[in-house]
C-alpha cells in the first residue's frame, strides 16, 4: 500500500528523531580528498554534454515492495542525515538571501543541457509522483571507515534509470566560490558569472549527495563509474539528475564522476 505524501514526511521525522539515539557521532562526513585546498575548485560539475545513449529512453525506478525493507533503506537515509546535521529535502530550496527562482531559466545557460523528450518527461512526472507517495528507490546508505557514508543498491539497477535528483540550497555562484562545502553542484552555466547558479546540499539534500565519487585519474577508478549527473531543462528550468549508465546489481556501490566537461575537481586522493 504506497504511503501518503503526509505520511511519509512524517515517518521520516521520526526516523530522524530516533536516529539522534542510535547513530554514531563520531562518524564523519563523506570528504573523499585532503585538505581544503582550492575551494573553487570542489564544486561538483554534472555534464552538460548529451548523455551517449541519447537514443534510448530513462526508466522510471522500481521501489522496493517489502514496507519492512523500505522502512529500512529510509531508515539508513534518515541515521546519516542526522550524523551530519542535515535536513531531508527531495526538491530544489530556495531561500530569503540566496539565488531566487526567478534566476533559475534554462535559456540563460551557456554550456549546453538536455531538453526532456515527451516520454522521458513523462518517466520523470512518474518519479516524482512516486517519490511524493513515499516511494522510493531501493537504496542503503552504508558508512565506510574509508570513504565515508556511500550509497549501494538494494536490488537491481537497471541501465538508464533515473536514481535521483540532485537537491539542495539554490545560491549563486559568485558567493560560494570560496565555499569549503564538498557537495555543491553545478545547476546553471550563464554566459555572465553572475548568472550561474549551484546547489548545495551542506544544510539540505537528499540520498544523491552521499553517492561518491570515482577517481577518475585512474583506470581502476574509472571502471567504478556506474551512473552519471546530467543537467536537464526542465519547464524552463535548470534540474540535475543521477542516471544510470549500466545495470548496478544488489550489493554494488553507486560512483559517479564528480567533474562534468571541465574535469576543475580534484579526484586523484579518492579510494
Amino acid at each position: 500500500m504506497a504511503i501518503g505524501k503526509l505520511c511519509a514526511r512524517r515517518l521520516l521525522g521520526h526516523i530522524l528523531l530516533a536516529c539522534r539515539f542510535w547513530c554514531n557521532d563520531s562518524m564523519k562526513p563523506n570528504l573523499l580528498f585532503e585538505g581544503k585546498g582550492d575551494a573553487k575548485k570542489r564544486r561538483k560539475r554534472s555534464r552538460p554534454l548529451v548523455l551517449h545513449k541519447k537514443k534510448r529512453r530513462l526508466l522510471p525506478f522500481v521501489p522496493t515492495k517489502d514496507p519492512a525493507q523500505r522502512l529500512k533503506q529510509m531508515g539508513s537515509l534518515a541515521s546519516a542525515l542526522t550524523a551530519l546535521n542535515l535536513e531531508f529535502s527531495d526538491h530544489l530550496t530556495y531561500l530569503p538571501g540566496m539565488a531566487p527562482r526567478s534566476a533559475n531559466q534554462a535559456s540563460l545557460e551557456n554550456g549546453g543541457m538536455q531538453t526532456l523528450s515527451k516520454e522521458d518527461m513523462e518517466t520523470l512526472e512518474k518519479c516524482i509522483a512516486m517519490s511524493k507517495r513515499g516511494e522510493f528507490p531501493p537504496f542503503m546508505v552504508v558508512y565506510d571507515s574509508r570513504e565515508g557514508y556511500t550509497v549501494e543498491a538494494d536490488d537491481l539497477i537497471k541501465d538508464m534509470t533515473i536514481i535521483a535528483e540532485y537537491t539542495g540550497d539554490v545560491d549563486y555562484l559568485d558567493k560560494r566560490e570560496q565555499d569549503d562545502c564538498d557537495s555543491i553542484m553545478t545547476l546553471l552555466l550563464g554566459a555572465e558569472s553572475s548568472q550561474s547558479l549551484v546547489i548545495c546540499a551542506d544544510k539540505r539534500g537528499n540520498i544523491a549527495r552521499f553517492i561518491s565519487g570515482i577517481n577518475n585519474h585512474t583506470q581502476e577508478g574509472r571502471k567504478k563509474q556506474n551512473c552519471k549527473c546530467v543537467r536537464y531543462n526542465v519547464n524552463g528550468e535548470c534540474r540535475v539528475f543521477l542516471v544510470a549508465t549500466r545495470d548496478i546489481s544488489k550489493g554494488e556501490r553507486l560512483y559517479y564522476d564528480y567533474n562534468g566537461h571541465e574535469y576543475e575537481y580534484p579526484t586523484h586522493h579518492f579510494v
